[in-house]
Order: C-alpha cells, then structure tokens, then sequence
C-alpha cells in the first residue's frame, strides 16, 4: 500500500508541477521579397526575409533578418533559396556568427538552381540565429521562393 501512495504522490506533484509551467509558442516563416534578382553584395549580408508567412512569439525580425530565442530550447531552422543558374549561391545558418550549416550552388550553364538545409540546434535565451548571403553570390527575391523558417520544438 506504501509503494501505491509513493507512487500516487509522484503522479500528483508531476501534474501539479507541468500545469505550472508556462508554455512558450515560437515559430515563424519569412520569405525574401526584394522584386527579383538580389545581390550579389561585394561583402558577407544577412539575408534579411522581409516577408512574414507567420511570427508566433515575435522571435524573428522582419526589419533585421535575425531570430532571437525567447526561450532556452531546442529549435528547428529551414532555409531554401532559388537562384538564377549562371551566378554562384552561398547561403549558411549562423548561430551568434558562426556558421553551423551551408548550401550552395556554382555557376553553371543551367537557367536556375534551388537549395536548401536544415538543422536542429540548442538555444539559450538571447542567442541569435540568420542566414548569411555570402560575398559575391545572390538568390532570387520573389514569389516566396528564398524562404527560412524556424520553430521551438522543446523548451528546456
């Protein structure tokens, strides 16, 4: 009956102690709309989608191109570019200025080119995440083809 009342009392203080707890919604979707060809820049640019999809926790900024996490956890970042064939893309994640992840594309022969990456990162809070527009390559800035997305899947 001991081992019954211990495990009752667990049970009790697990549920007491999850309605509690706050929990915080982060997610956004942006696309770059600039009205066609964008870059290339003569230097590193982050890439600012200046087109909000959805911004639920207000985490990302429209105006900056920078995801600041409200809230220690793990997240999720997408991003994808489509980008005239005939020039090089270079797009990477950085992670409070580091790079953590990459796409590109060389120049070719061919009219267009499409990209992407993804990948899941630990977060504290304030620390920021954008996507980088590297020196010399562009993207096509229209039509809600060069997209990031970002969302919490686990606070901590």
């Amino acid at each position: 009956m001991a081992c019954l009342e211990a495990r009752l009392k667990a049970c009790e203080e697990k549920i007491a102690d999850l309605m509690g707890k706050e929990k915080t919604m982060v997610a956004f979707s942006a696309a770059a709309e600039y009205g066609g060809a964008y870059g290339p820049f003569d230097g590193d640019t982050t890439l600012v989608y200046n087109a909000l999809i959805a911004n639920t926790g207000d985490a990302y900024s429209a105006s900056t191109g920078v995801f600041t996490a409200p809230v220690e956890g793990v997240y999720c970042f997408i991003f994808s570019y489509h980008a005239g064939g005939h020039k090089f893309a270079h797009l990477a994640l950085l992670k409070n200025g580091e790079a953590v992840i990459r796409t590109s594309d060389h120049a070719s022969a061919d009219t267009a080119d499409n990209g992407g990456n993804a990948a899941v990162l630990e977060l504290k809070t304030g620390d920021q995440v954008n996507v980088l527009l590297a020196a010399g390559s562009h993207v096509w800035a229209s039509s809600h083809h060069t997209t990031f997305s970002g969302f919490l899947i686990h606070q901590m």
